[in-house]
């Protein structure tokens, strides 16, 4: 089958891109970080909020409705993936943060927080899926679901655990309509949008994806700017690195094994499966940088609290694409037509 080898060439090929990007970013930061303060002579500040607006114009635009009707008759399979993304992450993380918390710097600690309540991501969970003969219609509907859950339930979670750490805490509210109109209301425009733009969309999908990854390294590059030059690394030191790699792997893997465990155990098809392991164990790079911002700009522990979601983004693409072809290479004859994979939002 000549289709699941070149799907996976550029999948590798896209990942190896925009890790050495991000790499660039956090090494520029680090040694020039004046030049990419939000308020600094750049005013990435400023570029990065219609550069943000922008993208989620992209996502909106991409989304096809008809693909969110085909997958939505499957209650039991997002009920998994959404207790997955918004219950099970949280309480895994309380569970690390009781036995291993005290070895863990508390911003560090808090960004693996950050991580477990943001929503899954989009573009790559049904990737993932396609490539591995999954029920693409259904990881459309859940990654956008997610999404749109994440923008009310990832500020709720993050400001009740910030109330609870003593800090000086934020307005639920007034952090939940920023949150709307930074990402929900240029998400709603786009696809509104859609019948009278989607042709020419379609034609620039591969100047929009490079746009959605170059947004994400800018906001990568101004926020660890941000932190380096409020002492991030002189604090921390190089093993800070070490703990949010080892932590990313920590919550990867038990809930990539929870998620194909669960759904056999509720006799799911294999198809459907599929779409709980990549939609239900996946966190989002392109919502939460964004997200971030708007959460936590200005302080000055910025570049530690998005550490773990920027190493968790590229182990969970490397290992999902391992499992991905596993999948696919199963038995062709026992696997049943699928829905034809859909136009997808850019997203890293």
């Amino acid at each position: 089958m000549s289709a699941p080898p070149s799907g996976q060439k550029a999948q590798r090929g896209a990942v190896d891109g925009f890790l050495l990007a991000m790499v660039a970013a956090v090494t520029v930061a680090s040694c020039f970080p004046q030049w990419g303060r939000s308020e600094g002579p750049l005013h990435l500040g400023r570029v990065l909020d219609v550069g943000v607006f922008c993208l989620f114009f992209l996502h909106g635009m991409g989304l096809s409705t008809d693909s969110l009707k085909a997958g939505a008759t499957r209650w039991r399979l997002h009920l998994l993936v959404q207790g997955c993304t918004y219950v099970l992450f949280p309480l895994w993380w309380a569970l690390l943060a009781a036995t291993a918390g005290r070895w863990v710097s508390h911003d560090l600690l808090m960004g693996f927080f950050y991580l477990a309540v943001l929503p899954s991501t989009v573009s790559s969970s049904v990737a993932m899926t396609a490539l591995a003969r999954g029920h693409v219609a259904a990881a459309v509907l859940n990654a956008t679901l997610s999404t749109l859950l994440g923008v009310f339930l990832t500020p709720l979670l993050v400001s009740l655990v910030i109330g609870q750490g003593g800090g000086a805490g934020m307005d639920v509210g007034d952090t939940m309509l920023k949150v709307a109109k930074m990402l929900l209301l240029p998400f709603v425009i786009g696809h509104l949008m859609r019948p009278l733009l989607a042709s020419r969309f379609s034609r620039i999908k591969k100047q929009t994806t490079l746009f959605d990854r170059g947004v994400i390294v800018l906001l990568v590059w101004s926020a660890f700017s941000d932190s380096v030059a409020d002492g991030l690394w002189s604090r921390h030191g190089i093993g800070l690195l070490a703990q949010a790699m080892v932590g990313a792997v920590a919550f990867l893997l038990p809930m990539l094994a929870f998620t194909r465990w669960a759904a056999r155990r509720m006799g799911f098809e294999v198809e459907d499966e599929i779409v709980a392991v990549f939609c239900g164990s996946k966190k989002t790079l392109a919502s939460g940088m964004p997200m971030a911002k708007l959460l936590f700009g200005g302080n000055a522990a910025m570049g530690v609290l998005i550490l773990p979601i920027m190493l968790y983004h590229q182990i969970q693409l490397f290992v999902c694409a391992v499992m991905a072809r596993r999948y696919a290479a199963r038995d062709a004859g026992g696997a049943r037509s699928l829905v034809s994979t859909p136009a997808q939002p850019p997203e890293a």
